[in-house]
């Protein structure tokens, strides 16, 4: 069955656009005025990812992430006119896995979409039957890759599918240095790398997640000038 993707928007027009290019890819639509609608659809029905905006009346599109994330690991792309950089990292910080500025060219939109699809397509393979070890364990951090659980010290730890990927990258990969532009191509599935802040603020999240002191981290070193490891 084609993947369904919930449209969010308070302007119509924009809602269209999104669902005709989307459409045209074979994913089936279903749309959102405000983020109200959109948590009480997740809520009702099986949405695959979400588009959602940032500013709307109602529930704004920050609020709304916050409340899906409560319940669901679904992925989400915040789409807003608000292109600062503090704008971008607000919406990456309350769980939005990818970020649009508008305005916006509807096949970058479409190709940020495949992306999240194709990267979970991966997920899933690498995490199978014959996807090797399932379980890591690095002192008191436990990753249970077949369950797509976190835990340390036995509590068990929320995180996105985009955080959850990259700190299952690094665990699988203890003592490899990995570039941001490594991480991207990794986890993102894309050759193309932009470059801005969007790993750096994921990493900033999974640390205050998972490290007793995100200041002086345990887990996540910081390599400066070249990346990021798991010792």
């Amino acid at each position: 069955m084609p993947k369904q993707v919930l449209v969010t928007d308070d302007d119509p027009e924009i809602r269209d656009v999104i669902r005709i290019y989307l459409q045209n890819e074979g994913y089936r639509i279903c749309e959102a005025k405000d983020g109200q609608e959109a948590v009480d659809i997740v809520g009702r029905e099986s949405v695959d990812l979400i588009v959602l905006d940032v500013m709307m009346p109602r529930m704004d599109g920050i609020k709304a992430c916050l409340k899906i994330r409560e319940k669901s690991r679904v992925p989400i792309i915040i789409l807003s006119a608000k292109g600062e950089d503090i704008d971008k990292i607000t919406g990456l910080t309350t769980g939005a896995d990818d970020y649009i500025t508008k305005p916006f060219n509807p096949l970058e939109l479409v190709a940020r979409v495949k992306a999240q699809f194709r990267r979970q397509s991966y997920s899933e393979k690498e995490t199978g039957p014959s996807g090797g070890c399932s379980v890591i364990e690095i002192d008191e951090l436990v990753i249970d890759s077949m369950g797509h659980r976190i835990t340390v010290s036995s509590k068990e730890i929320a995180l996105t599918p985009i955080e959850f990927s990259i700190l299952e990258l690094l665990a699988g990969h203890r003592g490899h240095v990995f570039s941001v532009e490594q991480i991207y191509r990794n986890v993102w599935k894309e050759d193309k790398y932009s470059s801005d802040n969007t790993v750096m603020v994921h990493v900033r999240n999974i640390r205050e997640k998972i490290e007793m002191n995100p200041r002086e981290p345990r887990y996540i070193k910081t390599v400066w000038g070249v990346g990021y490891k798991i010792e």
